[in-house]
């Protein structure tokens, strides 16, 4: 299983972001222009993610993501695990759409 770090993700343009948080957890904060599928309904969502590009998959600080990231290895997708997940990201100090800052 491939990873990469935050810092390393944003500086790919146009990168297709799964976030595997549940609902509140994406509500509260999550990175700009995600994709919102948390782990506990991935199993029956999976098949509406993009096919044909890779899909770098983060959670709050990487172990759901790695779950997450194994089983679409296992559907056959590229699939590529963020390390630390938003917390590293937002500690990397990169963008982060808060709770009420829209």
């Amino acid at each position: 299983m491939d990873s990469i770090s935050p810092t390393e993700l944003a500086a790919i343009d146009g990168a297709t972001i799964v976030d595997v948080r549940e609902q509140d957890e994406y509500d509260a904060a999550h990175v700009p222009g995600v994709t919102l599928v948390p782990l506990s309904e991935l199993a029956a969502r999976w098949s509406d993610l993009p096919t044909d590009r890779t899909l770098y998959v983060m959670c709050a600080s990487g172990g759901r993501s790695v779950q997450a990231t194994q089983f679409l290895e296992q559907q056959g997708y590229d699939a590529v695990n963020v390390l630390g997940g938003i917390t590293e990201w937002y500690r990397e100090g990169l963008p982060v759409e808060m709770a009420g800052s829209r």
